[in-house]
């Protein structure tokens, strides 16, 4: 140990921010103040926003940690995560035009366009004009992406038994975040 009481300088549990062990002079008072490094505790700075008491903080932090818990799933299906959600909504819908499947991921075209043509380039879907709507890109399995879908199924079992919540607790998280987003996607477009 460190002087003072510390562990080695730099470890995630003293650094303010990181973790939730933070050393005594890490936490903010009521102000909202917090010594600079070699201030007394007793001189106070003000500080700004903190990193854990941000929102979009934990919702990155547990979508990475969800990606994470997928991956090695998802490399023995051969897919990334984002494939493997263009996935799920072929396997549930069947041939979908382009601008439903990109409604349906919340993605841009733009974003969406690369994943089709990897996951087009593996033999799992295939892109195809529509006979009475040339502008509008049909998007449908192929046998190969069809089969894909029984080795899948035991994906989402593990990830729910990984994050060892209660189903009834996940759903309803399910449910709170998708009100979330659809209320971020409304206040974004409201400011356009």
């Amino acid at each position: 140990m460190a002087a003072g009481g510390r562990g080695p300088a730099g470890s995630a549990a003293h650094r303010p921010g990181v973790g939730h062990n933070r050393a005594v002079t890490d936490k903010p008072t009521g102000s909202g103040e917090r010594p600079r490094p070699g201030q007394p505790a007793d001189e106070r700075a003000p500080i700004g926003p903190r990193l854990d008491d941000q929102v979009c903080f934990a919702l990155y932090a547990a979508s990475r940690a969800a990606t994470a818990a997928y991956r090695p799933h998802l490399d023995e299906l051969g897919v990334t995560y984002p494939q493997y959600l263009v996935m799920l909504v072929l396997w549930e819908r069947g041939a979908v035009p382009v601008k439903e499947l990109a409604a349906a991921l919340r993605l841009d075209y733009g974003t969406l366009s690369p994943l089709l043509k990897r996951l087009e380039g593996l033999g799992l879907l295939r892109r195809e004009r529509r006979p009475e709507d040339e502008r509008s890109v049909l998007v449908s399995l192929t046998g190969r992406g069809g089969e894909l879908r029984e080795r899948a199924r035991r994906v989402p079992d593990a990830l729910q038994e990984a994050s060892g919540m209660p189903r009834e607790a996940a759903e309803r998280l399910r449910r709170e975040l998708l009100e979330l987003a659809d209320r971020l996607t409304e206040a974004a477009a409201s400011r356009r």
